[in-house]
């Protein structure tokens, strides 16, 4: 099973998953309509690019928009969340060994400490996504099962990552678990919320260039004459 699930069944993950968000990212584009948003794209070329690249940039930094700053509790628990699901598996020693073998070549390696603390920031942010969920009346009413799915499911991934890496008893199953849970993630990437990996980057990056371009943002100058 461990065999197949980092052999054949990585490869299909990783198609669908690259597959489907370019996908994904190629139609949000072609529905942008400059007359519909009122957004001259075209026209502020230069200054929507710039209000693009800023947006993305501040948002991507903790406590970096005002915003993050209105919500510091989630602001927190993002952060710490995305650090481990998103930087550990891509710097992780483990996963290089992997990648190197597939592709023949790897990012740098964390120290094995480094990720230790990642995963165990991953799961503290988790945990506190959780509990806002449950407890903010507003946030638990827009929730559906599949909020509850995809959050419970990269939980998963990190709990069983940290079990494997410690070889707690069951430690061959906890890893096929782990690898497992992880390929169920790339597969479901662009079918589901978790397509906010290539669209969170869409949407800010439009709403940059809507304040950049319409509304002066980039230059604080008159905005389009409409």
């Amino acid at each position: 099973m461990y065999s197949f699930l980092i052999g054949p069944m990585l490869w299909l993950s990783l198609l669908i998953f690259v597959g489907g968000l370019t996908w994904r990212a190629v139609q949000y584009v072609k529905g942008l309509d400059w007359r519909l948003e009122r957004v001259a794209y075209a026209y502020g070329g230069k200054n929507g690019w710039k209000g693009a690249l800023w947006s993305v940039f501040k948002w991507l930094i903790p406590f970096g928009t005002h915003s993050w700053r209105q919500q510091g509790f989630t602001a927190v628990a993002f952060f710490l969340f995305h650090l481990g699901v998103v930087i550990a598996p891509l710097f992780l020693a483990g996963h290089m060994v992997i990648m190197r073998e597939m592709l023949g070549f790897s990012f740098p390696a964390l120290p094995v400490w480094a990720g230790d603390v990642l995963a165990v920031c991953g799961i503290a942010g988790g945990l506190m996504l959780l509990v806002r969920r449950i407890v903010l009346e507003q946030v638990r009413f827009l929730s559906n099962w599949q909020d509850w799915s995809l959050l419970a499911l990269c939980l998963l991934v990190l709990v069983s990552g940290v079990m494997a890496r410690f070889q707690a008893e069951g430690y061959m199953n906890w890893l096929v678990m782990h690898v497992f849970c992880g390929e169920l993630i790339l597969i479901l990437a662009p079918f589901t919320k978790l397509s906010h990996i290539v669209l969170f980057f869409m949407s800010r990056g439009q709403l940059g260039m809507d304040f950049a371009i319409k509304r002066g943002g980039a230059t604080r100058g008159p905005a389009f004459p409409w």
